[in-house]
């Protein structure tokens, strides 16, 4: 009882230091995590959605190519964007949020292909399809021995790997396996994901440097998110989302 009238002073505090604030972010279609066209757009967007609300903050979502999402942001043209994984690099241009659950990122292959990697100079010679300006892993980004042969989206790659245009492709397990499911339904017993994933990868809200109220906005979305882990919302919605 008594942490619950503790997280109820917090939200009310904190929801009236924000009040009648509205932030504009880009984001992009990365089912089954984010999607213009899931409902309430998906697990993604309801805890953006909720940890803003909880701190008072009105919430906008912008549907682009991740590229241009990015780009948006970059130039202050929007407030942030997300979800995006940690990178060093982005820190440059944009502030990042606490994280939250994400999944698995690694690669995909033809099941007929033997190919196998420990390492990632294991993979070397096979050409490796990435979407641009996402981010992986650190490792795999600086790895200029590799090829990479980058495309718009992930479905464009997962496309080309059916084709055999490519060997592999670099993506979120649960996206992966919902774009073939969807989208390439005939490939579904031909395409695989790797047992050895690279990482198991959080998810950030990217707050813009040239956004007016870049650290407002950032303490208000961690705020949310705090009370959101520690009531159990995040469990409830992942949960209810059906990851």
């Amino acid at each position: 009882m008594k942490k619950s009238i503790v997280l109820m002073f917090l939200l009310i505090t904190i929801m009236s230091a924000h009040a009648g604030e509205k932030i504009v972010l880009t984001t992009l279609d990365w089912e089954p995590y984010i999607g213009s066209s899931l409902k309430d757009n998906g697990y993604v967007a309801i805890v953006v959605r909720e940890a803003f609300k909880r701190s008072g903050v009105e919430t906008e979502f912008q549907f682009n190519q991740w590229s241009r999402s990015v780009g948006l942001a970059k130039s202050g043209k929007v407030d942030g964007y997300f979800p995006e994984y940690y990178s060093e690099e982005v820190k440059s241009y944009a502030m990042f949020s606490e994280p939250f659950p994400g999944g698995p990122l690694g690669f995909f292959k033809l099941k007929k292909n033997n190919i196998s990697y420990q390492r990632l100079e294991d993979l070397k010679g096979y050409k490796i399809g990435t979407v641009i300006g996402y981010v992986n892993t650190k490792e795999f980004d600086d790895a200029g021995f590799l090829v990479k042969d980058p495309s718009k989206d992930d479905l464009t790659n997962f496309k080309k790997l059916a084709a055999g245009r490519i060997d592999l492709v670099v993506a979120d397990k649960f996206v992966g396996m919902e774009l073939i499911k969807t989208q390439m339904p005939d490939e579904i017993n031909n395409i695989e994901f790797m047992s050895k994933p690279l990482e198991e990868k959080d998810l950030y809200v990217c707050i813009s440097n040239q956004s007016k109220n870049a650290a407002g906005y950032l303490k208000a979305f961690n705020d949310g998110l705090k009370m959101m882990k520690a009531d159990g919302t995040i469990d409830k919605i992942l949960k209810d989302q059906g990851f």
